[in-house]
């Protein structure tokens, strides 16, 4: 017979929502965590951390908060950021937007058992979410975690035509850089000797990724935004650790946009231009 568990796991936060993080399945049901969900609650409750001041920051200012996650899947992040920050809040609004209509509609449907009120699921693209008037024009902080590929850089685009106070990206498997280094090799070869840096496949994978992050901090560097780029939690917890914090400042760095430009020429990436270069004040 099993025995009754008497304590929650220390992972667990005294102000916490045992009955949510039971409904994530973060918890079982005897209060007990396995080791994925370990890793994963580490890896969001980290993620808090680093949210919390950005938004005491905006509460000195306004009480009307909007957070928005990007890619949201299941919204552990949303859950959890509005049952620490939100829930004791009179005001503020939390969404998510996620493409996949079954995980809408979950989170709808868990949002309405937990009375989160303050908390809206919508099945839209970036394109439409940018122009949706289910959101409103202007967001505070836009989320992304562990959003795949470009859907890092959609974020991004989303958050610069709502003219975000703050962005903060989790990015995860950057593949379309690294898919253009590959098809342009040979040409490289010829043109560069830094393509020796993605000569063999592996280090096409690993250097697209890091290249990726590189080209997104000049992106916003060029809106407008001071980065800051550090490690998530340590590297034995996840592989996709690279957290980006943008704040917007509206001071550009002057010479972001061409050394981003010199970096696409000089490694035959000019085809992503328009991904990455965007015309001045892009969200006005």
């Amino acid at each position: 017979m099993k025995k009754p568990v008497t304590s929650l796991p220390p992972e667990i936060r005294p102000e916490q929502s045992v009955e949510l993080l039971k409904e994530l399945h973060i918890l079982t049901r005897d209060g007990t965590l396995n080791q994925d969900s370990r890793r994963k609650l580490k890896q969001v409750n980290h993620l808090t951390h680093f949210i919390k001041p950005l938004i005491d920051e905006l509460l000195t200012d306004s009480d009307e908060i909007t957070l928005v996650d990007h890619g949201a899947g299941k919204s552990y992040l949303g859950f959890i950021l509005y049952d620490l920050f939100f829930k004791l809040q009179e005001n503020g609004h939390i969404f998510g937007i996620e493409t996949r209509q079954e995980l809408v509609d979950k989170s709808v449907a868990l949002a309405q058992r937990l009375d989160f009120k303050r908390m809206s699921f919508l099945n839209l693209s970036v394109e439409k979410s940018i122009t949706s008037t289910a959101l409103p024009v202007r967001i505070d902080i836009v989320t992304a975690l562990h959003a795949c590929d470009t859907a890092t850089d959609d974020a991004i685009r989303f958050a610069l035509h709502k003219q975000s106070k703050f962005l903060v990206l989790v990015p995860c498997c950057q593949a379309e850089v690294a898919s253009v280094l590959r098809k342009h090799k040979n040409a490289s070869f010829a043109k560069t000797s830094l393509s020796e840096l993605w000569r063999h496949p592996l280090h096409t994978r690993e250097f697209g990724s890091q290249l990726t992050n590189v080209l997104r901090c000049l992106q916003l560097e060029a809106q407008g935004y001071q980065v800051t780029v550090t490690e998530l939690v340590a590297w034995e917890h996840s592989m996709k650790n690279e957290l980006i914090i943008a704040r917007q400042t509206g001071q550009v760095r002057q010479n972001a946009e061409s050394r981003l430009a010199d970096i696409l020429h000089e490694l035959n990436l000019d085809e992503l231009r328009e991904r990455f270069i965007y015309p001045a004040n892009f969200g006005d």
